[in-house]
């Protein structure tokens, strides 16, 4: 399946926003990439291209392609609740960004690649597919076989953010997805309500 593994700082630089973590390169020219990046006059954007950059940036932090995230939209439709909210919801139980959120990987790319190489159990089964939707109660597992996995002990070693929505047992290497994550806990600094307008012209 198609992914971007371009230059990672240039679409930060798109964005304003370091979407894929701390970047030194970003700090450095914190503007849009290109000969007028840095000019005024690109400042000038339609309301139709405020909301596309919001729903792209969301694509590029997640790492969704658009047909997922078209059908992950109509989902959050169709529920119950804010549907802004509900998408986001409905994304971050995704298996990948779990495994992300737990601390077994660094980042959202490292977790997919965990997760296609049945590195992760799934409830007592491997489970190969990132966007796999976790349900309150699942149990995410690293596999047996995988424990001793350089790549995860040092990711675990360093984990950062703890979040009130999911249990980690660090002896067992397992966690639990306690339920969909409230808006004030996710992290990420997306405007959902501009991605709802453009789905709704």
């Amino acid at each position: 399946m198609a992914r971007y593994i371009g230059p990672k700082t240039k679409i930060a630089r798109r964005f304003k926003d370091p979407i894929y973590g701390p970047d030194k390169y970003f700090e450095k020219k914190n503007f849009p990439p290109g000969m007028h990046g840095n000019s005024k006059r690109r400042n000038k954007q339609s309301e139709y291209g405020i909301q596309l950059a919001e729903k792209q940036k969301a694509k590029y932090t997640y790492g969704i392609l658009e047909r997922q995230f078209r059908n992950l939209f109509e989902k959050a439709a169709k529920a119950h609740g804010i549907t802004g909210e509900v998408l986001l919801q409905y994304i971050e139980a995704r298996l990948d960004n779990v495994v992300y959120r737990l601390g077994i990987a660094p980042t959202r790319s490292a977790a997919r690649q965990l997760v296609g190489h049945r590195h992760i159990t799934v409830n007592g089964r491997v489970v190969n597919i990132p966007s796999y939707r976790l349900r309150p109660g699942d149990i995410i597992a690293v596999r047996e076989k995988s424990k001793s996995l350089e790549a995860i002990t040092d990711s675990l070693a360093g984990r950062g953010q703890q979040f009130s929505w999911l249990e980690w047992d660090n002896t067992m290497m397992t966690g639990k997805f306690m339920n969909l994550p409230p808006r004030e806990e996710i992290p990420e600094n997306i405007r959902e309500q501009l991605i709802v307008e453009l789905y709704s012209k």
